[in-house]
């Protein structure tokens, strides 16, 4: 702990400036809308959502929130990418069910789902009745040596 308080890691630091920056408020966000059109300070504000959700993904997977299956009906490319991932329009079915789910979600690419693949989703706790891609289920871990 420092004198003043305990000094924020470069990841939280990095998240906070993000935050700024989609909301548009503090410094580099008001620069950063500034600089930009408002058609292109909209894609950022996109990107970083998307960045966002799949941090969520990752900490709702970790609390040990319970996966929904669901059937890849079809895959469009949108033509982002956040991390060299790209972000695609996903249409998914649930099984038992006549609606069909529409999501723009970032995708590994080296994991890209295909039509009649099955894929996890999560429940959004921020928005009922929405769902979060939280990816095909298969370990992407190294196996230790």
């Amino acid at each position: 702990m420092g004198l003043f308080g305990r000094r924020k890691s470069r990841e939280e630091k990095a998240a906070e400036i993000a935050g700024k920056v989609a909301s548009g408020k503090g410094f580099y966000g008001r620069t950063t809308r500034a600089f930009l059109g408002q058609e292109d300070f909209a894609k950022v504000q996109q990107s970083i959502g998307a960045y966002n959700s799949g941090r969520d993904v990752q900490q709702l997977l970790a609390t040990g929130v319970p996966t929904i299956p669901a059937v890849v009906v079809s895959i469009g490319d949108t033509g982002k990418l956040v991390n060299y991932d790209p972000v695609v329009d996903l249409v998914l079915q649930l099984p038992g069910a006549a609606d069909r789910i529409a999501l723009q979600t970032i995708v590994s690419k080296l994991r890209i789902p295909r039509t009649g693949d099955q894929v996890l989703l999560i429940a959004d706790p921020a928005r009922p009745g929405a769902y979060l891609y939280a990816g095909d289920g298969v370990a992407t871990d190294r196996p230790e040596a």
